[in-house]
């Protein structure tokens, strides 16, 4: 008798880690949540090998695990880079987890994994070629074509977070510092930390975006200048990559992606940048919401 496989997938973010467990038909055994060892990197090693044990309890040790992590592994060093989870960068952490496992383990951005999940059987899975987009503590996109990952040679493939923010204002030049150590990086403008700086530089209140989206839903004016703002940004950022790539769909994801007034506005923001007479693209929301970067990660495996 064949053993079932699973496929365990986990979604590494800065504040809290998902985990799936997918049995060998892809149907969901077991999902999971938890609190990110912040600022630790051995823990944040002990915490995974401690959820991938807790989800195979009681079944052989064979599952397959894909995670999906902020940043990349660099194909030159082999070393983490690029997470705005700053303590990870410059690890070993494909090594450490591997070794810690027991197993081979398959890693990419978790951009990358939520592209992947939307674009295999989400709210892609009718297109070619696929932009994800995650837009919450930071900003960060996937391509995904023919129902494969383009991670390209540097593993920076679809990273539209830091590029910088595009047809700028004179207001907008030289205003932030990103954690990248660049000025001006889309990151700092269209992330959740990014709108609540913003609202803050007008407003001198500190407010986190879910409740800058909700005032400005109740008719909160400053609230309501700050998602304004928020929005030419965003639709400035899309309709750069839609010159690029032209992609058969957008699907947006992250925190800041429920926020109910971007689908209905960001065509008509983003068609005066489009290099094109018209402007067709979808805009979708993701077919399994914020559940999607970690379904992904265990598709790492086919």
């Amino acid at each position: 008798m064949m053993t079932e496989t699973h496929k365990i997938g986990i979604d590494l973010g800065g504040t809290k880690i998902a985990a799936i467990l997918l049995d060998s038909t892809g149907n969901v055994k077991t999902e999971k949540r938890f609190v990110s060892p912040h600022g630790d990197y051995v823990k944040t090693i002990d915490e995974i090998r401690n959820i991938v044990a807790d989800l195979e309890y009681g079944l052989p040790r064979t599952a397959s695990v894909g995670i999906g992590i902020p940043g990349s592994i660099s194909p030159a060093s082999g070393l983490l880079q690029n997470a705005n989870s700053t303590w990870l960068n410059g690890r070993p952490f494909h090594r450490d987890l591997s070794h810690a496992l027991e197993r081979e383990v398959r890693i990419e951005n978790d951009a990358n994994c939520f592209a992947l999940s939307e674009a295999l059987n989400g709210s892609g899975r009718q297109s070619r070629l696929v932009f994800g987009v995650i837009i919450g503590t930071g900003c960060g996109g996937g391509l995904v074509f023919d129902s494969k990952l383009i991670s390209g040679p540097n593993a920076i493939g679809g990273e539209w977070g830091h590029n910088p923010l595009p047809w700028p204002t004179p207001e907008e030049l030289g205003t932030c510092q990103c954690w990248c150590g660049k000025m001006d990086c889309l990151e700092c403008w269209i992330s959740g930390p990014g709108m609540s700086a913003d609202h803050y530089r007008f407003n001198n209140e500190n407010l986190e975006a879910h409740i800058i989206a909700a005032r400005a839903d109740h008719g909160d004016a400053s609230a309501q200048a700050s998602i304004e703002r928020y929005l030419s940004r965003l639709a400035r950022g899309l309709a750069v990559v839609t010159n690029f790539i032209d992609p058969d769909v957008i699907v947006l994801g992250g925190g800041l992606s429920n926020i109910e007034v971007i689908y209905s506005r960001l065509p008509e923001l983003m068609r005066p940048f489009i290099f094109a007479d018209h402007f067709n693209t979808p805009i979708l929301r993701p077919e399994f919401g914020d559940a999607s970067g970690v379904r992904g990660a265990a598709h790492l495996w086919p």
